[in-house]
């Protein structure tokens, strides 16, 4: 089991909106996700951050904003012992045919490529083979993109009930997505937690 937990962030850390996370006071972190993040550094997992921020490519918030609300949260897990290794984030809007939004798996790809081999996990010598590496780590997202991101690169997927997640469910049974047939469901990052270290 790699010791790794990728986590996306608006709605699994943090309170989603559709109209966006623009700025440090809008970014409310979710009842328990803190202490859930802390429980996993605690238990030997590092915690990586893949979250897709358009809002930087629309304009509504500059990327020093965004890095303003990654130190909050930072500053805010500290006393509870916990932290967020590395943050991995897609600046790019729909329209710009990248490689690193989710749903595609460029950022899951890239946190392989640059981390695992960095933290002597299993070296992957070609790129398109890194995959291979992430067959046992969570990918931990509310949204089909999160999981359908999470799958494309090889990983394991859990789906949370919080931000986007109950209109993901929705989704996944009204248009009867077999391939989401077996996915873990949890109420939140806590209950993903608490199920995690207790079965490992």
């Amino acid at each position: 089991m790699s010791h790794l937990i990728i986590l996306d962030r608006d709605g699994v850390i943090n309170q989603d909106s559709d109209h966006f996370i623009k700025t440090t006071d809008e970014f409310i972190p979710l009842p328990g996700s803190l202490e859930a993040i802390a429980q996993l550094c605690q238990a030997g997992y590092s915690v990586i951050v893949a979250t897709n921020q358009s809002g930087i490519a629309r304009k509504l918030f500059s990327i020093e904003t965004l890095e303003a609300m990654h130190n909050k949260l930072q500053l805010l897990l500290s006393p509870l012992g916990g932290k967020i290794e590395q943050f991995y984030y897609c600046p790019h809007g729909p329209d710009d045919q990248c490689t690193c939004r989710k749903p595609k798996p460029g950022m899951i790809l890239q946190i392989a490529e640059d981390y695992i081999k960095v933290k002597d996990f299993p070296i992957v010598e070609d790129f398109p083979r890194v995959e291979d590496s992430l067959k046992n780590v969570f990918v931990v997202g509310d949204s089909l993109r999160d999981l359908e991101a999470g799958m494309a690169a090889g990983a394991k997927v859990a789906l949370v009930k919080t931000g986007k997640g109950l209109r993901s469910l929705n989704k996944i049974s009204q248009d009867n997505l077999t391939e989401y047939a077996q996915l873990p469901v949890f109420n939140d990052l806590a209950d993903f937690t608490q199920q995690l270290l207790t079965t490992h």
